[in-house]
């Protein structure tokens, strides 16, 4: 049971605005011998009534919020919307009370034209976005009640997060893998304007005065920012620029700054001088972290800096080999991570807490605002997961929340749970002043409640899906799941270090997120291996693992099985490695949806790089045939690199031909991330794959241009 923490509270005021309005009606003769008086009276009460002011209209109830998330509080009614991406719908769920768990049988569907990812709630109207085909649809409910799209505005593929203005009248959207922000008008239903961004953008956060937004990314530490360039606000195209946020600074190896991923999400303050950005910090310091910690980072929004300060690089020396004597780092003996792999948060104004929905580890978070790294203040941890088996331990209910709603008072907290289809009622707890201090909280409130069925009929593949997302069984792996590195099965753009060392049950050779994670006195820092894309890649029978190593995919999975923990597999028969890696190719190729295709005819650039591509002389398609998914998986011994900085030299120089399926959106590209864009492969190849030298700058912009649509 967690401790309890009281940050320091202040009750914010509640602008309270009413509005009313007086009718005066008066009655007309009906006779066409009105008396001169009686009409001279009845002018004067015309007269009268019109010096009185029009009655104003009721003031329009506004967003709950202004982020889109997968789970929505309705304005104006009592539901909930909920976009469910694997069913391809949206659900509208009536709610009995603020506290009460909803009946599955009142549930209300809207098949949709694609898998939506957001959803957000303004009064008469939700706003939804589709991934593929990408869309932002409009639905209201008619006079009988019943859901229809009311308008629909087409986007670039795979839109993703909302972020709503003030006013209600501009939503931004983000494509996440086509990598590119949206602005629309709500009132007209057009589309004002879309510029690109860096990789995986998600969620959207507009400031009140409607100048400036901010954007999460699944992949990398940094923010993109968008600032009004014009009167218009962001109505016009803004200027874009990067922003840096530090990951988990208090918790990185002293002089460095650590990647990141997972940023699915992000909010401000009630006040807006703080943005919050839960995300996973990878080689954050821990014990047994090998992938690093979990973490809220938070961003001043006055000047963009980070809050908290880095860790001083006089610190004591994180590598020993280089370390005076008697210098060590002492990691702190317990987690850094109170929650695994965020997907959703609230802001909790009432307390001045964070509720963070955690998807690996089936809890919800709940942490302190005010302090300079939120997940270090953890008030309460409310687990939801329930019903896990005790040879596949992950949850049988409420598995892998992806999705948050609170309630108006704020005393009740919704989660979606992706893996298995529910729906949990959290009471949350009271952390005002006025409650007493207790060494022990009390057992959480949640209930739930299933809204869908597994739409996988194979039974083995739905098993794979709760394995995939959950970080709870310790034998797929040591704390962090499929999904934290292969989120919705792409990748995190992270070069992992694979390294042997020892740890306190023997040497293994293990990925960790950064090389001052590896126990060594020798100056071991690992060899890179860039985390591979899955989605849309794993159907061949094999072989896999960047040298080919792995004999199938199942193969592989049990590699990885034993890869991704601190030390070595906790002891168990063999055939529980058979019994997951089993599910999990089931789910691998028949859960994981690719992204979204071309959708259009080739340019003419891209023809003239298709016919590059396939000329003998070049020799691209040798190698990356299209009908064998552009890779014909052989191994080749390349011409040697010089070794990437950070790492130790490869002794194999052996590796697969990877798959070019979808590398447009892959960067940075080799087994250890040295290319940071296609690019820079085509003019750094210098013959070493297939022959590229003697082509034009036309013709190399061309083959780019081809890679891209593929």
């Amino acid at each position: 049971m967690m401790r309890r923490v009281r940050p320091p509270l202040t009750l914010l005021g509640l602008a309270l605005i009413s509005a009313a309005a007086t009718a005066c009606s008066s009655e007309a003769g009906s006779s066409a011998q009105t008396s001169t008086s009686a009409t001279a009276a009845q002018g004067s009460v015309s007269a009268a009534a019109s010096s009185l002011p029009e009655p104003e209209a009721a003031p329009r109830a506004k967003a709950n919020v202004r982020e889109g998330g997968a789970l929505a509080l309705a304005v104006g009614e009592q539901a909930l919307y909920l976009a469910d991406e694997d069913h391809k719908a949206l659900r509208r769920i009536p709610l009995p009370s603020a506290s009460a768990v909803p009946s599955a049988d009142q549930v209300q569907t809207l098949e949709l034209p694609g898998a939506p990812a957001q959803v957000l709630a303004l009064a008469g109207r939700v706003l939804v976005t589709v991934r593929d085909p990408g869309l932002l649809l409009v639905i209201e409910r008619d006079e009988q009640g019943a859901l229809f799209e009311k308008g629909r505005v087409e986007l670039p593929a795979d839109a993703w997060g909302i972020g709503l203005s003030a006013d209600e009248s501009l939503v931004l959207v983000s494509s996440a893998w086509t990598s590119q922000i949206s602005a629309v008008e709500l009132g007209s239903l057009q589309k004002l304007w879309s510029l690109e961004v860096a990789r995986e953008p998600r969620a959207v956060v507009l400031n009140e005065q409607g100048t400036v937004a901010y954007v999460s990314h699944l992949v990398g530490s940094a923010l993109t920012k968008l600032e009004a360039a014009g009167p218009g606000g962001l109505a016009s195209p803004p200027k874009v620029s990067s922003v840096g946020l530090t990951p988990a600074p208090l918790r990185s190896p002293s002089g460095v700054t650590l990647g990141a991923s997972l940023g699915y999400a992000a909010l401000l303050s009630p006040d807006q001088s703080r943005l919050f950005v839960a995300r996973h910090a990878l080689g954050a310091l821990g014990e047994n972290a090998w992938f690093g910690a979990s973490t809220v980072d938070v961003l001043l929004t006055a000047d963009d800096s980070s809050l908290a300060p880095r860790r001083h690089n006089l610190l004591p020396f994180l590598r020993a080999d280089k370390a005076p004597s008697g210098r060590e780092l002492v990691v702190p003996g317990k987690p850094l991570s109170p929650f695994t792999q965020p997907r959703a948060m609230a802001y909790r104004k009432s307390t001045q807490t964070l509720l963070v929905a955690s998807e690996g580890d089936d809890l919800l978070a709940e942490l302190d605002a005010t302090g300079l790294d939120p997940a270090r203040g953890v008030l309460r941890s409310y687990v939801v997961g329930s019903d896990y088996d005790p040879l596949l331990p992950v949850a049988g209910t409420c598995g892998a929340p992806s999705g948050l709603a609170l309630s108006s008072d704020e005393k009740t907290a919704w989660v979606w749970c992706r893996s298995t289809y529910d729906l949990a009622v959290v009471k949350l707890e009271d952390f005002s002043r006025e409650s007493a201090p207790a060494k022990e909280l009390p057992a959480a409130v949640v209930s739930t409640v299933r809204l869908a069925d597994e739409p996988l009929a194979d039974k083995d593949g739905a098993i794979g899906r709760r394995l995939f997302y959950n970080a709870t069984d310790r034998i797929t792996s040591g704390g962090l799941a499929c999904a934290g590195c292969h989120p919705e099965g792409r990748d995190d753009g992270h070069v992992w270090h694979e390294a042997k060392f020892n740890t306190t049950d023997g040497t293994h050779t293990n990925f960790v997120g950064d090389a001052a994670d590896i126990p060594q006195e020798e100056g071991v820092r690992g060899l890179p291996r860039r985390t591979p894309m899955l989605a849309g890649l794993v159907a061949a029978a094999g072989p896999y693992g960047w040298h080919g190593e792995s004999t199938d995919l199942a193969a592989r999975l049990n590699a990885g099985f034993g890869l991704h923990r601190w030390g070595g597999m906790p002891k168990h028969d063999g055939s529980n490695l058979i019994a997951r890696a089993g599910r999990l190719t089931v789910f691998l190729r028949r859960g994981l949806v690719p992204p979204p295709a071309l959708g259009r005819e080739l340019s003419e650039t891209e023809k003239r790089g298709r016919d590059v591509f396939a000329s003998p002389e070049v020799r691209c398609a040798q190698c990356h045939a299209a009908e064998t998914g552009f890779t014909n998986r052989a191994v080749y011994s390349l011409a040697k690199l010089p070794v990437r900085g950070g790492f130790d030299e490869e002794e194999e120089a052996g590796f697969k031909t990877p798959s070019l399926r979808f590398i447009g959106g892959r960067a940075p590209y080799f087994h250890d991330g040295r290319a940071p864009s296609l690019e820079w492969i085509i003019n750094n190849n210098n013959d070493r794959m297939g022959s590229t030298n003697q082509l034009s700058g036309v013709d190399r912009a061309a083959l780019v241009a081809y890679l891209k649509t593929l």
